[in-house]
């Protein structure tokens, strides 16, 4: 009888987890700090004001990452194929050094900033961040329509933008 109870709560427990994703940026992500390539300072909710008003695909990468490079390839036909999208890279290099290199290396094209604030940041936290590359995808009224995805050919990406 108790391994038929403990077998019920285990059942009801992992069937009724809240996987629900987000819809809209938590105030402690969009205050999060973030460097342009400038070398400024800029909140993630001045980089979304920066592309008011259309889809945004924002790729969380770093130039270390073998998954991330790999992608890349296929970000690059997204961009030819969605070309009316807004392109965000989002670096968790080490180094902003190693970031701008990264970016000239792999000639990667689009809009990028470098999470000073890392894995363990506000907007880090946010999006429970535990693997690059990671890919989400905003719409134009700034709604989150994907919140996670790890490979850059996921369906889902496709069907959102």
């Amino acid at each position: 009888m108790k391994k038929m109870n403990f077998l019920l709560i285990l059942f009801i427990s992992f069937f009724s987890c809240n996987t629900k994703s987000p819809t809209q940026f938590s105030v402690a992500a969009l205050n999060d700090i973030f460097i342009t390539q400038e070398g400024d300072s800029i909140t993630f909710e001045d980089i979304l004001e920066n592309h008011q008003g259309k889809t945004l695909l924002i790729d969380v990468w770093a130039s270390w990452c073998r998954d991330c490079i790999e992608g890349m390839p296929k970000i690059k036909d997204l961009q030819k194929e969605y070309n009316d999208v807004s392109y965000i890279f989002l670096s968790l290099d080490k180094t902003q050094k190693a970031w701008k290199k990264g970016i000239k290396k792999h000639q990667v094209e689009g809009a990028h900033y470098f999470m000073q604030s890392g894995w363990e940041g506000a907007f880090g936290k946010f999006l429970d961040l535990d693997w690059i590359p990671r890919y989400m995808i905003v719409d134009a009224k700034g709604s989150i329509k994907l919140f996670e995805a790890v490979k850059a050919d996921h369906i889902r990406i496709k069907e959102n933008l």
